[in-house]
């Protein structure tokens, strides 16, 4: 299982991988205390409303939370490159394709030689 995992998230150190997991686990509970504080400053009560509402908002106050969380712990345990392209790809930012622009030079003047030839 963790093979897979290391295999998944293109990791070959097992000290990274630990450092990865750990973040991860520090992040999780630190979202968690924060958000209470936090729901309270901007005047959330979750003694007063229906449970599955209560959930849900305390559920979006922690994303936000929990993905600026990640970034820090995982910055300071210098695993910031693996957790950025992570946050991307939760996001669903596809970073952009950029060409090399000798390729481009190259299979130009290899399409100009091909039509000369013919």
């Amino acid at each position: 299982m963790l093979r897979k995992l290391k295999q998944r998230w293109n990791v070959t150190s097992n000290t990274q991988f630990w450092l990865i997991l750990i973040t991860f686990t520090i992040t999780g509970s630190l979202s968690a205390k924060i958000s209470r504080p936090f729901c309270d400053y901007i005047g959330l009560d979750f003694n007063n409303l229906h449970p599955i509402l209560a959930w849900t908002l305390r559920l979006i106050v922690i994303l936000p939370i929990y993905q600026i969380t990640l970034l820090i712990v995982g910055t300071l345990l210098g695993q910031f490159r693996f957790f950025w392209a992570f946050e991307k790809k939760m996001l669903g930012i596809r970073p952009k394709k950029i060409e090399n622009p000798q390729e481009q030079i190259e299979e130009k003047d290899s399409k100009k030689t091909t039509q000369i030839h013919n």
